[in-house]
């Protein structure tokens, strides 16, 4: 009968060993799987971290302090031990009642009573308060850091593959504040700033994309907002979708009916720059319907004259100098420019390349009208003005100047002005061009160009001298 008490007693401590463990493993090891769902990210650091649970469970003595805070330890490594394991060592230590290491651990005090179950009981005590302190330093909270909260579905901005990671709390986010992981966990928790729209004075809803077609009702509804509003932003918004609106031909009689023209051209005198860019350019695309010029030429002179004092080369100055080569392409308007040609030569020498290559066009429209030839060669220009006829410029500049000089050689002989230099001073474009001889010169030294376009257009010149 002693034996089978004995064989009963035995058998009820490990049962009862058994639960306690296994309820270690649904408080301490079923968390530690959930927490690795949010350690994926960080596993060279918590690989770090479990070495130093390990060092920390390996130790034979039981009843020190840990750094980490656990008043207890069982004996048994507590980061990544299976459930068999777990049973076969509270087995062993169950079995060997007489060791003394046996009640070093499973009763680290005093215990009351006797016999194997009051030792499971301590067994199970100890285990349970091992497993309050693993869950009170290791437990993952949802909480966001700061005062930012995000609902569970919605992904963190910035976040690795669009997942919202919760941040550490407790004693092993404070592990965390040094070396790399710290820098890493302060770039987590920064809130990035909005990207947002530079807007000058106030946020407005432009009801229209800039690239729409519009029809004439909308088109008046831009008109309408344009006309009405001062505010710079919105001013640029509806220039671009006008300018943008004109670039097609039934857009262009639209806007002009609705009288749009006079709305577009009163930004003329604006000195935002950026508003006098895009009013030239939505009047550029209507400039090519020659309705459109007959209510534009109003202000032609207005147009030249700011694009004559604006900063050089700059987006205003070419916007301005295409839309007056648009406005010039035909004889009507020319003689309301015909002042300007000492200015129009003078933006020719000090401009930069693509400055001179578009007051080259320019200058060739009048050209194109013999009736323009007697103002034009009269007009006083630089001398340095020759140093185009060089062949260290690219091909476009000279084949522009070369047709600049070919059309006013042709128009001199067509007028008969040859005969009438005498009224011409020698700084006139008549003297450089006709009586001075280096023009000719430098065209023959351009007839040896390796560019072949550049050789014909050349030849072509030397042959009407």
């Amino acid at each position: 009968m002693g034996r089978t008490r004995e064989a009963g007693c035995v058998a009820a401590g490990m049962v009862i060993g058994a639960g306690a463990c296994y309820c270690v493993y649904r408080l301490t090891w079923g968390k530690d799987d959930n927490e690795k769902m949010w350690d994926d990210e960080e596993d060279e650091e918590e690989e770090e971290e479990e070495e130093e649970e390990e060092s920390y469970s390996d130790t034979s003595e039981i009843g020190g302090e840990t750094e980490r805070g656990a008043t207890t330890n069982i004996g048994v490594r507590t980061g990544g031990k299976s459930q068999g394991d777990l049973k076969a060592k509270a087995e062993v230590s169950l079995r060997l009642e007489s060791g003394p290491s046996v009640k070093k651990e499973a009763c680290p005090e005093p215990q009351s009573g006797g016999g194997l179950e009051a030792k499971a009981k301590a067994l199970f005590s100890i285990l349970k308060e091992q497993a309050s302190a693993k869950a009170g330093r290791g437990i993952r909270v949802g909480n966001i850091s700061g005062n930012r909260t995000l609902a569970p579905s919605l992904p963190c901005p910035g976040g690795r593959g669009g997942g919202c990671h919760p941040t550490r709390s407790g004693s092993r986010a404070v592990s965390r504040t040094s070396g790399k992981s710290k820098g890493k966990n302060r770039n987590k928790n920064t809130k990035a700033p909005a990207t947002t729209w530079p807007v000058r004075r106030g946020k407005f809803n432009f009801p229209y994309k800039i690239d729409d077609i519009l029809s004439a009702p909308d088109l008046q509804k831009v008109l309408n907002i344009l006309e009405r509003t001062n505010d710079p932003f919105i001013q640029e918004v509806a220039l671009v979708t006008l300018g943008n609106n004109a670039a097609y031909s039934f857009n262009q009689n639209a806007i002009r009916e609705l009288g749009g023209v006079p709305i577009i051209a009163k930004l003329i005198k604006t000195r935002d720059p950026i508003i006098r860019e895009k009013t030239y350019n939505a009047l550029n695309n209507l400039s090519v319907n020659a309705e459109n010029q007959g209510k534009i030429k109003t202000y032609i002179s207005q147009v030249c004259d700011d694009t004559m004092v604006c900063r050089l080369d700059s987006a205003v100055q070419m916007a301005g100098l295409r839309l007056l080569t648009n406005m010039t392409v035909t004889n009507h308007y020319q003689h309301l420019l015909s002042y300007s040609f000492p200015d129009f030569f003078a933006l020719l020498f000090l401009g930069n390349h693509f400055t001179k290559i578009q007051i080259m066009k320019l200058i060739i429209n009048f050209t194109e009208n013999p009736a323009m030839t007697r103002e034009l060669v009269s007009c006083k220009v630089p001398s340095e003005l020759i140093s185009l006829f060089n062949k260290e410029w690219d091909r476009e500049i000279l084949l522009n100047i070369l047709t600049l000089f070919e059309n006013i050689n042709d128009n001199i002989k067509s007028e008969g002005l040859a005969s009438s230099r005498k009224e011409f001073s020698r700084s006139s474009l008549f003297f450089l061009f006709k009586e001075s001889g280096v023009c000719v010169k430098k065209i023959r030294a351009l007839a040896n160009h390796n560019d072949l376009v550049v050789k014909v257009k050349v030849l072509k010149v030397l042959t009407k001298l």
